[in-house]
């Protein structure tokens, strides 16, 4: 399921990043690789979700969150 999908508070491992090359290559290189977990801090849909993962936070458009597909962390 995209990222975009998970509500506040809940956490997901990576599974892929879908998209062009250069996309792909970015959020690679910001450490969105697959089995990193990340939680979502804040979602207020159509606007920006702040995701935490690793020791970072940071803010991802609608349209991008939409590119990163995840698996849901039951019991979190």
């Amino acid at each position: 399921m995209p990222l975009a999908f998970l509500s506040e508070g809940e956490e997901g491992a990576i599974l892929e990043v879908r998209g062009g090359k250069g996309l792909v290559q970015r959020l690679s290189d910001m450490g969105f690789t697959p089995s990193t977990k990340v939680k979502v801090i804040r979602s207020h849909p159509p606007g920006p979700m702040l995701v935490q993962f690793r020791d970072s936070r940071i803010a991802l458009g609608r349209g991008i969150s939409m590119k990163i597909f995840v698996s849901r962390e039951e019991g979190r």
